[in-house]
């Protein structure tokens, strides 16, 4: 989570873009409520040009969800996709929404004139009103360097697919799959912390979709200070990412890669059977404790 004051950098007028993953990834936990009260309380008062571009793909995985697009529509660029709930990330099947009373048309329109002079030559070939374009359309265009629009958008069988999900969870009007989604996800989570031997604190806004295991965190809390050091200075922070390859066949990524703790390692609970993530926890567990045991018999040595 965000702390006040971080959210409170949005107060600076100049900043004019926030980009956000919610809930995010990989920590897999939805905004607070209360921090988007904050930032719509600072769009209503102190930063109303604030555009924000908000990617709710793992809404679905997490009770309570609500979207800065609720809340400060005008402002926001909702980016969401139907991969991930229904398991179909193959399809790409992805939308981009803006609301029709949006400041982005208000900020074309009060561009410098040389700037709508470049821009009006830019979608010359689709109108000679190129003022009229809205920020949709142009965004449309864009995805085909403009010439090609008439091109744009989704294939035939995407846009079936696409429609079928969409109606799927409108008809499921008591939320059952999303309820059965949300509770497979949580089982597997729990597989993988009893195979750690491990506990979790319960977290409302958990979504769970990922999670990262930040090894340095949890040595720094239950070692003393020489076995973190001796970790940092024998071993890179991916070494154990290789040991699990090669002695289990347990494939994971470095949570570095998405800006995350070095000594972090990232598992998605979106792929395997529910007893897998038992075995993967065990394994993660035993190679862990082969470091104690290196820095325990150097210990040992005179």
């Amino acid at each position: 989570q965000y702390s006040a004051e971080q959210i409170d950098k949005l107060r600076d007028p100049s900043i004019k873009l926030l980009i956000c993953i919610n809930p995010t990834n990989p920590p897999s936990v939805r905004l607070a409520d209360d921090t988007l009260a904050q930032i719509a309380e600072i769009v209503a008062t102190v930063n109303p040009g604030l555009v924000i571009i908000t990617d709710d793909v793992y809404a679905t995985f997490v009770q309570g969800f609500r979207s800065l697009a609720s809340s400060l529509s005008r402002n926001t660029i909702l980016v969401y996709s139907f991969s991930k709930y229904f398991g179909a990330t193959g399809w790409r099947l992805g939308a981009i929404a803006t609301a029709k009373d949006t400041i982005l048309d208000e900020k074309l329109a009060a561009l410098p004139a040389a700037e709508k002079q470049r821009l009006a030559r830019r979608y010359s070939s689709l109108t000679d009103d190129t003022a009229s374009l809205s920020f949709a359309e142009r965004l449309v265009a864009d995805s085909r360097d403009v010439a090609l629009r008439h091109t744009a958008g989704l294939s035939q069988p995407q846009q079936v697919q696409l429609a079928l999900f969409a109606l799927f969870d409108m008809l499921d009007e008591a939320r059952a799959y999303r309820e059965s989604v949300q509770q497979l996800i949580r089982r597997r989570l729990d597989a993988l912390l009893t195979g750690l031997q491990f506990n979790l604190h319960p977290d409302p806004l958990r979504a769970g979709y990922y999670v990262e295991l930040d090894f340095m965190t949890y040595v720094n809390e239950h070692f003393p200070a020489d076995f973190a050091a001796f970790l940092k200075k024998s071993y890179e922070p991916t070494d154990i990412l290789f040991r699990l390859a090669a002695q289990t066949g347990v494939v994971a990524l470095n949570g570095s890669g998405f800006d995350g703790p070095p000594w972090s390692v990232r598992l998605s609970l979106a792929n395997l059977d529910e007893a897998d993530y038992s075995v993967i926890g065990k394994a993660i567990r035993s190679v862990a404790e082969e470091y104690v045991t290196e820095w325990q018999a150097g210990r040992a040595q005179p």
